[in-house]
């Protein structure tokens, strides 16, 4: 990223070359694009074959990621993840051999197919940015990312991720099926040929390391500040929740925030940067009490009447 260019204009760079080979859904690659400047884990929830893995592979192809992917399944296990160590011949030592997390952008493919444990193991690296095996910390490419999928736990053969995990992923959203249109696109586009085989990156690994702290970087007023406390503590006395946000979850939101203002050319960010990341940052951490589930209550429309309630500051 140069001197002239903006955070703003890299991502529509970024969302153009992913447009290139991924058809429709564009608040969905900028939700994922968010979380990627932002430095927050993304957690996509959907059916099989709506595109999730393809969408993965374009982004880290665009944004000149090195690219792994790990297929969670019922017999995957902690040490196929982060590493383990192995005896030597040659040195006559111990070595340690890398896990399969040891790339920038991780794909967890069907992450909810895994044990508890297994998951589990994804957790110092999504937070601390390194793995400890045998007692030693090994640190992970930088910058660093995952993007985990998962179907609905309707499907057979589903864990459900416990809240440490979850709350672990500061981005969650749904592609949902392609529009007829869309569809048939996506039938043109694929008839000879893989179009990611043709995409080249358009930005670095630097330059997100860049953008992650010109993010970092950006104004948040006290009146702001004060905002994001307020749906979080409404969250922890509504009746209809039974585990409302963490100060993580607040965190979150305001990272999520300050994304949002970059990539729509501001320095600094306001209310309608929070109310507009909050279902994103929010929806999937909020757990709803057995009595709001039984009349059918989601932790969505919980939130959305809490956004609604919370007075927005003005005069910034």
């Amino acid at each position: 990223m140069n001197q002239t260019e903006t955070v703003a204009d890299l991502a529509e760079k970024i969302e153009n070359s992913i447009a290139s080979v991924y058809v429709g859904k564009r608040e969905a690659v900028r939700a994922i694009l968010l979380g990627l400047f932002a430095g927050l884990h993304v957690l996509v929830e959907d059916i099989p074959g709506v595109g999730k893995t393809t969408l993965s592979h374009t982004f880290a192809r665009a944004t000149g990621l090195d690219f792994g992917r790990i297929q969670f399944t019922p017999d995957l296990l902690p040490g196929d993840i982060i590493g383990m160590t192995v005896w030597s011949p040659e040195k006559r030592e111990f070595i340690f051999k890398p896990g399969a997390v040891m790339h920038q952008f991780i794909l967890a493919d069907e992450i909810n197919r895994a044990s508890a444990r297994t998951q589990s193991s994804l957790l110092e690296a999504m937070q601390e940015g390194s793995v400890t095996v045998d007692g030693t910390s090994y640190r992970l490419p930088y910058p660093f990312f995952v993007m985990a999928t998962q179907n609905p736990i309707s499907f057979a053969g589903t864990f459900v991720l416990p809240e440490s995990q979850l709350d672990r992923f500061g981005i969650c959203l749904s592609l949902g099926y392609p529009t007829p249109e869309d569809e048939s696109r996506i039938l043109e586009r694929f008839q000879t040929e893989n179009p990611i085989d043709a995409l080249h990156p358009v930005t670095s690994p630097e330059e997100i390391e860049q953008v992650r702290r010109v993010i970092m970087e950006t104004k948040v007023d006290a009146k702001v500040r004060a905002y994001i406390t307020e749906i979080a503590e409404a969250t922890r006395t509504n009746e209809h929740i039974r585990l409302g946000m963490s100060p993580r979850s607040s965190l979150h939101l305001m990272r999520a925030a300050q994304a949002r203002a970059r990539m729509n050319g501001r320095d600094f960010i306001i209310p309608e940067d929070v109310m507009d990341t909050a279902h994103y940052v929010l929806s999937h951490r909020l757990m709803v009490t057995a009595e709001a589930s039984m009349q059918d209550t989601e932790s969505k429309g919980v939130l959305a009447e809490i956004i609604r309630s919370v007075p927005k500051p003005t005069r910034l």
